[in-house]
């Protein structure tokens, strides 16, 4: 085990599996179509990281009227049939957790039914199972650090030896509320030009572009 930490924490999308790209192109396309016109672009900048529900209150909140009482499932449904044809584990992932040689868990703003999907359709679930935990098991998601405290005290992990991985300001600044490491992983497909800086602004200890480059960091820290 790497000395000064006790627990790795993986997010999912766009830190495991390369479902971000997927999944902004999606939520446009629905959300725009149900009258709540957003483009790729802020859907990457604004709302990766964040839970559907989460991402919902915010438009409605901000529209001052509410989806359809069937967009939840519609887009559920939209997006495990993309997950099914099109979705994939990023490089060297399951080489360099084995490597890393040390306990792990995943902390998702998806849900626990959505973790199962993505994370067996890419060869990943062994990995991690049965720590895997989703937003829905605490009160307050990210960008608050409940989702994170809640692992870490499944494994009896304090939060400052505990090494977050994450693609989102939300989960970075959910990270460092709890007091954990966050290394900022900008590997995935979603992410652009702006993405590293947004990560160091939410206060990322390190930036990662690829899991070649955070075993680097890791074996470095």
């Amino acid at each position: 085990m790497k000395p000064g930490f006790d627990l790795l924490i993986c997010d999912c999308d766009g830190v495991l599996i390369d479902s971000e790209v997927i999944a902004c192109e999606i939520d446009a396309e629905m959300f725009t179509a149900a009258g709540f016109p957003l483009t790729v672009a802020e859907v990457r900048r604004r709302f990766v990281g964040m839970s559907q529900a989460g991402m919902r209150a915010v438009l409605e909140q901000e529209a001052g009227r509410s989806l359809p009482a069937d967009f939840d499932a519609r887009l559920s449904a939209r997006l495990s049939a993309a997950f099914e044809q099109e979705l994939a584990a990023l490089p060297d992932v399951r080489r360099i957790v084995l490597a890393l040689g040390m306990p792990r868990c995943v902390a998702s703003s998806s849900s626990l039914d959505r973790l199962r999907q993505t994370l067996t359709l890419t060869g990943l679930h062994d990995l991690f199972a049965p720590h895997i935990f989703s937003a829905s098991q605490v009160e307050w998601g990210k960008p608050a650090p409940d989702l994170f405290l809640f692992a870490a005290a499944r494994f009896g992990a304090p939060p400052g030896r505990c090494l977050v991985v994450e693609d989102s300001v939300a989960g970075v600044t959910a990270a460092r509320a709890a007091g954990m490491t966050a290394i900022g992983f900008t590997g995935g497909g979603h992410c652009d030009s702006g993405t590293q800086q947004r990560l160091r602004d939410a206060g990322a200890h390190h930036i990662a572009r690829s899991w070649r480059e955070l075993e680097e960091i890791f074996v470095a820290a």
